[in-house]
This record gives structure tokens, sequence and C-alpha cells, in this order.
């Protein structure tokens, strides 16, 4: 890839990057269905990324990183999703616990968390909660105080990477308040072995128990500020983007491959009709999303419910397109070896992580209509 195909500035410093994660993202697309099939961690693939310094690139500069724009952030992760959106998940949710940890404790811990997120030490997002839903950073479980800080007993679902984490990203409520906390997994912190989902089973995103687990004092952190680099709503579009870029692919070389009554399976205008439809809407959920994003490097506020709105449609969009993948290919599709059925089961996953489709819909519904939150 080269500079001229970026659609967006891009600094020298990052340049070297997103080449490099082009050229990892190629290896990875060739081993991602053996990873999905085996519902195993690409590790090798995280560590090739933390030895691109793709880690270090997302860090924010004043936490001692290379700061990526978000523009070059959500290349990065679309790249990766397009490839391998398992690993894609596991790094953007090691690279949200990794970097807020690194914001939340800067003027109390200094450096640290960033230190241990540059020596290529792993970080799980630990945040939802069952009595919680999609509400991820209004945790309803209270934390109560004991010697050195104060114990949580509860539990964490969805923790992707949980299993090879080092560090974990906790909120729980304190005083009433939610605060957020970095938890090195002891005893006290087990995993319930539910995983046996139906897609991106590499991710292996668990349900964590916290019993009597200290929230240490010293590694408590401040509450997300809007000037910290939003890894995660920046993130999660691009992931079911980058599925949907794979699925058109893998339908287009179907269509074009695949021979009927002496002509290829695109010459036949319901094919056309169809992928003329799901192009375009992947078009504008891209359009969307790289408007966001240029919104979030501008500093313009909007950018927040853009990346709502463009999360929204990319999940929906990406269901779109597998699902007419599935039809395009026919009863081939349903194959192991075909990458159609893996699309289809990773997109619907999409549309499950915080927040729902359900929930932004009623955001966005709500604020078309005027109506205010709680009425």
């Amino acid at each position: 890839m080269t500079t001229a195909q970026f659609s967006f500035p891009v600094r020298d410093v990052e340049r070297k990057v997103l080449d490099r994660v082009a050229e990892l993202a190629e290896g990875f697309r060739a081993v991602a269905a053996g990873y999905d099939e085996r519902a195993e961690i690409a590790v090798a693939h995280l560590t090739a990324l933390h030895d691109a310094d793709v880690d270090r690139a997302v860090l924010p500069e004043h936490v001692g990183g290379l700061g990526l724009s978000y523009s070059a952030f959500g290349h990065v992760v679309c790249v990766l999703a397009k490839a391998d959106p398992s690993t894609a998940t596991i790094w953007t949710m090691h690279a949200g616990a990794g970097v807020a940890l690194a914001e939340f404790t800067e003027e109390t811990l200094g450096s640290f968390f960033a230190d241990e997120f540059l020596a290529g030490k792993r970080f799980a997002n630990a945040l939802s909660e069952p009595a919680s839903g999609n509400r991820f950073l209004n945790p309803q479980q209270d934390a109560v105080p004991v010697a050195g800080g104060w114990s949580l007993t509860g539990a964490k679902r969805f923790v992707s990477g949980c299993e090879i984490a080092e560090y974990l990203l906790v909120n729980a409520r304190v005083d009433d308040v939610p605060a957020f906390f970095g938890v090195v997994p002891d005893e006290t912190v087990s995993t319930i072995p539910i995983w046996d989902t139906l897609g991106l089973r590499a991710t292996r995103s668990q349900l964590l128990s916290f019993d009597n687990t200290l929230l240490r004092a010293e590694y408590r952190g401040r509450a997300p500020g809007f000037g910290d680099f939003a890894v995660i709503p920046a993130g999660l579009p691009a992931i079911s983007l980058g599925i949907a870029d794979a699925a058109l692919d893998a339908l287009v070389e179907h269509a074009q491959s695949r021979v009927i009554l002496g002509k290829p399976l695109s010459h036949q205008q319901w094919v056309q009709y169809e992928v003329a439809d799901v192009q375009t809407k992947l078009a504008a959920a891209h359009a969307l999303y790289e408007r966001a994003l240029r919104e979030a490097d501008n500093g313009i506020p909007s950018f927040f419910p853009n990346l709502s709105r463009a999360k929204y449609l990319a999940n929906k969009v990406a269901v779109d397109v597998a699902q007419l993948g599935v039809r395009v290919g026919g009863a081939s599709g349903y194959l192991k070896k075909s990458p159609i059925q893996r699309h289809l089961r990773d997109a619907e996953a999409g549309q499950l992580m915080a927040y729902s489709t359900e929930v932004i819909a009623g955001e966005i519904g709500r604020s078309v209509l005027g109506v205010a939150d709680g009425e």
C-alpha cells in the first residue's frame, strides 16, 4: 500500500505502521479460518502487531506513544478486520484497555501502564456486566471499602482475550459513582468457560468471575474524558466494515467463478441488482465512518454520536452483505471450507457488541424526534 492510496493525511511516522499492518494482514488472512475453527486466540498475530509498533502507534503522544490519528487508527482496524476480525477485535479491546489505563492514571501513576503497554504486556477490557446490559460505562456492581482499596464480587462478560491478559480494565460503583481500575488477575479472578459461540470464535471472549477481588487504590483512574483517545467507540464500526468488505470480496469471487448455464453467475440480473444495493450501502457506511473520524481528529463534538451512527449502519450492512453472500453462494456457501459461512457468523456478532444496534437505534430515534433521555 502506498501513501497515495490513503484518503486522509498521513504523517511519516504513521505511514510505516500502516504499510506494515497491510503486509501483516495478508498473512493473517491466510490462517484466519483455522484459528476460527479451533476457537484459538492468534497470539502470534498480536505479537507481530506489537513488534511492528502498532501498540506504540495507538498510544497517544502525551503518554509516550506515536499518537495515531483517528483516521489512521480506523484504517488499521478496517484492514485487520477484513483479514481476521477476531484478531482485530482482540487488538482493539487490548488497545482500548491499555490506552485508557495509561490516560486515566497518568496524573497518579505516571507512565506505569503506558510502560507496561509498550513493553508488550497484554490488556483486556472487562467492563460489560450481566446487570448493566449494554451500558458498560455505568456499572451496577458495588465495590466495598477494604484495606488498600475496594473489594469487588461479581462478573464481567465477553472479555476478549482475557485468557492471555496480564492487566484488566475493570469498573465498579464506588460511593454510587462509576470508578475505573487496573486489575492484575489473581486467584480471585476466574474464567467461566462459556465460549462456544457462533461468530468471532477466535476472540474467546469469556465470562470472568470476581470473588472479593481487590481493586487497589493506587490503580484507580479518573473517569473517561472528552479529550481521551476513544479507542473502542472508534474501533467497533471498523470491525463490521472490515467483515463486510471481506464478505463482498468473497461474494464477487464466487459470482465471477461460478458458471450457470454457460455464463458466470455475475451475469445474472438479480445478482447485479442485489450487489448494487449492498455495495452502495457499504460505501455509505464507510463514508459516514470516515466523516466521524475526521470530526474526531478535528475535535468536533459530534464525532461521538456519528461514531454510534456509523456502528449502527456498519453492523446492519455487514449482515446484509454476508446474507447476500449466502444467497449467491447457494448450498456451497454453507460448506465449512467456504469463507462465506464464516463471514455471515462474524457479521452477526457486531450487532451484539455494546452498544447493540437496538440501543443505538433508540438513541438515534430519540435524538431525531427530540425526546429527552429518561422520558
